[in-house]
């Protein structure tokens, strides 16, 4: 009989329509999680075993993924052998169908593996574009993927020298979200890199005027509950000459998220959760553990 076989898939959404990643509550049947539809989508598979997929990063409502991360089992029926890992990606789109939903990648991982414990980092990346006086004249292929700011006069040395401050080892208390449902997780975090840099569009040179965009990308093991968009906010009002670097280092050191100014955080339509990172030997499968066709693959595909 074929054991239970390990999958960990990689996955991008725009997160506009979704009320996050994982799980919509069961009231609000009008608007679903990613998670809904990617476990609907692996129930097509007709596996013998329940279906449960553990995302390793939480998005919330309007954030989208370029690259998320999830493992879940799955076992054929009749001792069928497990599905290689071009066959997964290839089903799993095929049953989201119109969803803004698909699946990257594939790879068999060992019994034990977790996608959420396993991730030794995240990347995220904030997009701004910059002169736009009202929404609506963003190109349609951005309209819901960036914080549109009326002004271009951004003091990007002062960004700089902020975002400086935020690199390392942190107690982050302050840029955690007031509603918070997770009061007790640890707020010491490990910002590896906080960088700005100018963006780009891909109607950029087709567009009848220019466009100017910023990304900040932030990399870390983990974040506190919306973290990055509170730490993008306070980067935005230091460009904007609302906030002083001072301020930025008080409000670090303060350690309370009351303190934190009201309104300033950046909308969620910006971010991007863009990069998963994980050991590469916790990507390969055992031996012992892959199926014995031929037309198995090794590794991700």
């Amino acid at each position: 009989m074929h054991e239970l076989a390990r999958y960990l898939v990689f996955f991008q959404y725009i997160g506009t329509k979704y009320s996050g990643v994982v799980k919509g509550p069961p009231h609000q049947l009008w608007k679903k999680g990613v998670q809904d539809y990617v476990e609907d989508a692996i129930q097509r598979l007709k596996p013998i075993n329940p279906v449960s997929l553990y995302v390793s990063s939480r998005t919330d409502a309007g954030v989208h993924a370029l690259s998320n991360s999830a493992h879940f089992d799955l076992q054929r029926r009749d001792n069928k052998p497990p599905f290689t890992e071009d066959v997964v990606v290839q089903a799993l789109n095929f049953h989201l169908n119109s969803e803004q939903i698909r699946i990257t990648r594939a790879c068999r991982v060992p019994a034990d593996f977790h996608a959420r414990f396993r991730a030794q980092s995240r990347t995220y990346v904030y997009r701004l574009a910059l002169g736009i006086s009202q929404h609506t004249l963003l190109p349609l292929t951005d309209s819901e993927l960036c914080w549109s700011l009326r002004s271009t006069e951004l003091d990007i040395d002062a960004m700089h020298e902020a975002a400086a401050l935020l690199v390392g080892t942190h107690d982050f208390s302050t840029f955690r979200a007031v509603s918070s449902d997770m009061p007790f997780k640890n707020p010491v975090k490990t910002l590896e890199v906080v960088a700005i840099q100018p963006g780009n569009s891909f109607v950029q040179s087709h567009f009848h005027r220019e466009l100017q965009f910023l990304e900040l990308t932030f990399t870390s093991r983990s974040f506190l509950y919306k973290q990055i968009r509170r730490l993008t906010g306070a980067l935005v009002a230091v460009g904007q000459r609302k906030l002083s670097i001072p301020g930025l280092k008080s409000l670090l050191e303060v350690r309370d998220s009351l303190a934190y100014p009201q309104g300033l955080a950046a909308p969620a339509q910006g971010l991007f959760l863009t990069k998963v990172d994980y050991k590469e030997t916790d990507l390969q499968l055992l031996e012992e553990q892959r199926p014995s066709t031929s037309n198995s693959k090794d590794g991700c595909t």
